[in-house]
C-alpha cells in the first residue's frame, strides 16, 4: 500500500512539451513548478508578474496545495513571491499561476520552462469557532510583534 497522496492533474496546451511536477530528490517535500510561457518576460526591479505554470490539480478534501519561493532564485537573484505561501484550495480547478515578486534592483528574465516555484501538500484541520467572553491567560498575554526581542517599541 501507497503513503502517497494522489492528486489528479490536467496539463493544459500552453504547456504542451513541459514536464509534469516532480520531486528532485528521494526525500524533498516540495514539487517544482515550471513556467508555461509563450516567451520570455521580464520582471522589473520592485515589481511583480504572474506567471502560469500550465497546470490544472484536483486536490484531495481536506488537504491544500502550498506553493512556496524556490530558495535558489531568492539567493541568486532576489526572486521570491509575493504571496508566500499561497494557497490552492481543494475545490480550486484553475491553472495554478504564480505571481513572482523582483525584491533586487535589476530586471530578471524569466523562461519558459524555468523552476519557479515549489509545491508542497499539507492535510488540514478544520476550526469550528466558540464565542467566549475572556480567553484563557498566559504568561506571554497580548504580546505581539518583537516582543520578547529586548526593546520595546516604547524603547526606541
Amino acid at each position: 500500500m501507497s503513503d502517497h497522496l494522489i492528486v489528479h492533474i490536467t496539463k493544459l496546451k500552453h504547456a504542451d512539451g513541459m514536464p509534469l511536477p516532480q520531486y528532485q530528490t528521494e526525500h524533498a517535500a516540495g514539487v517544482d513548478l515550471y513556467a508555461a510561457i509563450e516567451r520570455d518576460v521580464t520582471i522589473d526591479a520592485g515589481k511583480w508578474l504572474l506567471i502560469p505554470t500550465g497546470i490544472a490539480l484536483a486536490i484531495p478534501e481536506g488537504y491544500e496545495g502550498q506553493v512556496r519561493p524556490r530558495s535558489g532564485l531568492a539567493l541568486k537573484h532576489g526572486i521570491g513571491m509575493l504571496n508566500s505561501p499561497g494557497t490552492i484550495d481543494a475545490d480550486y480547478r484553475g491553472e495554478v499561476g504564480i505571481i513572482l515578486f523582483n525584491f533586487s534592483d535589476t530586471p530578471f528574465t524569466v523562461r519558459r520552462g524555468d523552476r519557479i516555484a515549489q509545491l508542497v501538500f499539507a492535510k488540514l484541520s478544520k476550526a469550528k469557532f466558540e464565542s467566549v467572553s475572556q480567553l484563557t491567560e498566559t504568561a506571554r498575554g497580548a504580546g505581539g510583534f518583537g516582543h520578547t526581542g529586548g526593546k520595546s517599541e516604547a524603547d526606541l
